[in-house]
C-alpha cells in the first residue's frame, strides 16, 4: 500500500473521470433492472437443486429469434412429481423429455412458469435430469436480457440477465440460493456475418472446441464452478480475439478479450493494465478464482459492464470499470448477496476494490481525492443505509450508486481503519475461503460473523451504525493550546439522521504549527463531548480535521478557543486531593456557567451548573480533568481524588 501524503482536496480531471465511472456503473445496471426487478421469485422451484445444465443454442445475431435445447440435471429435496423451471410466456416450448427414461412429459406453459409432470415420483436424494426444447422471439427492452443490435454495420447480439433476465432466454432456475454446479454452453451460429466476417462467440468458462457444419460453426464452452442463472451469458459478432497472459505463481492462465475490430488499438491501449489489477487483487485477497478457466473482457452495445463469470461483458475499457468488474469475481461471482438487499456485498465491495487499484497504482493524493467524492456522494443526502430494508426494494434503492456503491465502499474502507490493514484483510481472505460461503451465497450477517471469528473483536456496534443504520456524523471540535505544551480537544457530534443515537470511531487530526510544522494525533471517539489532551512540541496555528478522509462526514467544524493562560493562573481548585467535595477559587469578575468532569479516558462523568464547591462523593479514587465554562472559552484543570 502506498503511504498517505498531506494534500488534500486535490480534483484532478482523471478523478472527475473516476466519480463519472461510478455513477454511470450504478445507472447502467439499475436501468438493466428496471424491468426485469419486476419478477417475483418463484417458490415453486425451491424443491431440488440443480446440478448440470447443457445449453444447446441455435442463434443468428442478424436474427431476433433463438431455439434450443436445455438438459437439466437436479438433486430431488423432496419427493417430487413435478418439476418447474422459470421461462417467459413469450418463448415456446416445444417438447420436454424425462431423459432417465427417454420418456416425453406433459407440461404447462403459463404465468413465467414451465410446470413439467414427471412420469414417476422422484424420491429426495435421487437424481434425474430433463431436456426442454424451445424457440421464440427474446423480448427487448432496449437493455434487456436478450439484445441484437448493430456495430459499425456489423450484426451482434448478447445477453444480460441480471437479476431476473435469464428467463428471458431460456428456461432455468432464478434464485438466489442455488447455484448451477457446472454448465456446458453449445452455440450453434452462422459461420459467416453478412458482411463476409466470420462470426466469434463467447461464453462462461473454457472454449473447449469449434465445429463447422455446412454453414454453421458450433462453439462449445464449458465452466466447472458453481454458477447463478444470471451470470450465464452469451455474446456472437465478428470479434477480433486477443490474450494477456498472468503469470499466476507459474500457474498462467489467459485473460481473453473480444473486441470489435473498429476498436482493437482502444482495447489494446487500455486492456493491459487487467494483469496489474489481476495481480493486485491476488495479492490482497486470494489467486484469482477460476484461473484454471479464464479471465475475459466482451465488448457488448451498451455504455456499462456486466460480471458474468470468467468474462465481463464492457461498454468501454475505462480502468475503474476494468477493475469494478473484474473485482466482482471475488466479490459477486465467487460469493454472491444471498438476497437484493444484501447487494453491497456485490457491488460496495467491487466499488472499493476498484479504489484500492487507485490507492496503489496512482498518486498518493488520488486515494484521497477518491475518497472524498464518495463522501460527497453519500452525503449529498441525510439518510440512507447500506443494507436494504423491507420497507424499500426498489431497482433505484438496490441500484443505488450513493448507497449500494459509494457508501458500502466508505464502510468497508471505516472498517478497514477500525480493525488495522492485515487483520481487514485476513478477515476477508477467511470470508472468500470459507466453505459454507465459498462459490456459493452469503449475507450480510454471514461477513460480520467471518469478520468477528477471523479478528476475534465485536463489530455489532460498527454494523449497527454503518451498514444497518442511517446517515453520517458531524463532528464539533474546540481546541486550545496551552504554554505548557498540551493540545486540549474537546468532540461532540451530531448525527443526519435518528436511526443512530453515536457514531464511534477513530479520528485523526492534522497538526499544523506556525513555522509549517506538522504532526498526525488519532484517538478514538467513544461518546459525545469527550475531552483529550496530547502534549504537542510546537505551536499549534491550526487543526485540520480528517485529513484523509477516511470517515464519512460532512458539516464538521474545527474552532479554536481563547488562550487561556492567564486565567489559569489566576483559578485553582482546592484541595489537591480532593475526596468529597472541591472549590473553585476564581477572581469575582471571571464569570463561568457550568462545571463538566471527565475521567482519564476522555468521557464525561460529571455535568453541572457553576457552584464554588462541587461535590464528588460519587467520583472513584483516580486522576480527572476538570472543563471550567464560561461564555468565552473553555478552562481546564486537573483534579485528583483520594
Amino acid at each position: 500500500m502506498h503511504k498517505y501524503i498531506i494534500l488534500l482536496f486535490v480534483f484532478t480531471n482523471h478523478l472527475f473521470c473516476q466519480v463519472g465511472s461510478i455513477e454511470s456503473i450504478a445507472d447502467f445496471e439499475s436501468k438493466i433492472a428496471t424491468k426485469k426487478f419486476k419478477t417475483i421469485s418463484n417458490i415453486q422451484i425451491s424443491n431440488y437443486d440443480l446440478k448440470y445444465h447443457k445449453l444447446e443454442l441455435n442463434i443468428d445475431p442478424s436474427q431476433t429469434s433463438i431455439s434450443g435445447d436445455i438438459s437439466s440435471s437436479f438433486l430431488a429435496d423432496e419427493n417430487m412429481d413435478k418439476i418447474v423451471f422459470d421461462l417467459s410466456e413469450n418463448m415456446t416450448v416445444t417438447e420436454v423429455i424425462q431423459l432417465s427414461s427417454n420418456t416425453e412429459l406433459s407440461f404447462i406453459h403459463q404465468n413465467d412458469s414451465l410446470f413439467i409432470d414427471l412420469d414417476q415420483i422422484i424420491l429426495q436424494g435421487e437424481m434425474d435430469s430433463v431436456k426442454v426444447s424451445y424457440y421464440g422471439n427474446p423480448v427487448s427492452s432496449g437493455f434487456g436480457s436478450y439484445e441484437v443490435s448493430e456495430h459499425n454495420g456489423s450484426p451482434i447480439m448478447w445477453t444480460l440477465s441480471e437479476p431476473y433476465g435469464a428467463k428471458g432466454w431460456w428456461p432455468c432456475k432464478q434464485s438466489l440460493d442455488d447455484k448451477i454446479d457446472s454448465i456446458d454452453v453449445f452455440i450453434t451460429s452462422p459461420i459467416l456475418d453478412p458482411n463476409g466476417d466470420e462470426y466469434i462467440s463467447v461464453s462462461n468458462g473454457l472454449e473447449k472446441s469449434q465445429a463447422y457444419i455446412g454453414e454453421n460453426k458450433i462453439t462449445h464452452f464449458q465452466h466447472k464452478y458453481p454458477i447463478p442463472a444470471y451470470l450465464i451469458a452469451i455474446a456472437i459478432t465478428n470479434y477480433e480475439v486477443y490474450s494477456h497472459t498472468v503469470q499466476n505463481n507459474g500457474n498462467p492462465f489467459e485473460i481473453v478479450n473480444y473486441v470489435y475490430p473498429e476498436s482493437v488499438e482502444y482495447a489494446t491501449n487500455n486492456t493491459e493494465i487487467t494483469v496489474d489489477i489481476m495481480n493486485l487483487f491476488s495479492e490482497l485477497f486470494e489467486e484469482y478464482p477460476f484461473s484454471d478457466e479464464k479471465y475475459g473482457h466482451a465488448q457488448f452495445g451498451w455504455g456499462g459492464g456486466m460480471e458474468h463469470t470468467t468474462i465481463s461483458f464492457m461498454g468501454n475499457f475505462s480502468s475503474s470499470l476494468i477493475a469494478h468488474e473484474l473485482a466482482h469475481q471475488w466479490f459477486g461471482n465467487k460469493i454472491t448477496c444471498g438476497s437484493w438487499k444484501d447487494i453491497w456485498l456485490n457491488e460496495g465491495f467491487a466499488t472499493y476494490l476498484s479504489g484500492l487499484v487507485v490507492e496503489n497504482f496512482e498518486a498518493e493524493n488520488s486515494f484521497t481525492s477518491w475518497k472524498q467524492s464518495r463522501i460527497n456522494s453519500i452525503t449529498a443526502q441525510p439518510s440512507g443505509s447500506v443494507y436494504i430494508s423491507n420497507n424499500d426494494t426498489t431497482v433505484a434503492r438496490v441500484f443505488s450508486s450513493r448507497l449500494s456503491y459509494s457508501k458500502g465502499a466508505m464502510v468497508l474502507h471505516m472498517l478497514r481503519k477500525k480493525l488495522g490493514d492485515e487483520p481487514f484483510f485476513q478477515s476477508l481472505r477467511d470470508y472468500l475461503s470459507d466453505e459454507d460461503l465459498s462459490y456459493s451465497y452469503a449475507k450480510t450477517d454471514d461477513l460480520k460473523s467471518t469478520i468477528e471469528e477471523s479478528t476475534e473483536e465485536d463489530v455489532t456496534e460498527f454494523f449497527g451504525d454503518w451498514i444497518y443504520g442511517e446517515g453520517y456524523p458531524s463532528y464539533q471540535i474546540s481546541w486550545s493550546h496551552n504554554s505548557q505544551g498540551n493540545l486540549n480537544l474537546e468532540v461532540s457530534q451530531s448525527q443526519s439522521h435518528s436511526s443512530v443515537d453515536f457514531f464511534e470511531g477513530p479520528i485523526t487530526l492534522k497538526l499544523i504549527g506556525s513555522d509549517n510544522e506538522e504532526s498526525l494525533i488519532n484517538f478514538i471517539l467513544t461518546q459525545d463531548d469527550q475531552f483529550f489532551s496530547f502534549p504537542v512540541s510546537f505551536d499549534v496555528e491550526s487543526i485540520e480535521f480528517d485529513p484523509f478522509n477516511n470517515i464519512i462526514s460532512k458539516n464538521n467544524l474545527v474552532t479554536l478557543g481563547l488562550n487561556t493562560d492567564l486565567i489559569h493562573q489566576k483559578v485553582s481548585i482546592y484541595p489537591i486531593p480532593a475526596s468529597n467535595e472541591f472549590r473553585i477559587i476564581k477572581p469575582e469578575n471571571l464569570v463561568i456557567n457550568q462545571i463538566v468532569i471527565f475521567n482519564i479516558n476522555g468521557q464525561k462523568i460529571l455535568k453541572t451548573p457553576y457552584s464554588d464547591t462541587i461535590k464528588i462523593s460519587t467520583l472513584t479514587k483516580g486522576k480527572y480533568i476538570i472543563r471550567l465554562d464560561n461564555f468565552e472559552s473553555y478552562i481546564y484543570k486537573s483534579l485528583l481524588v483520594k
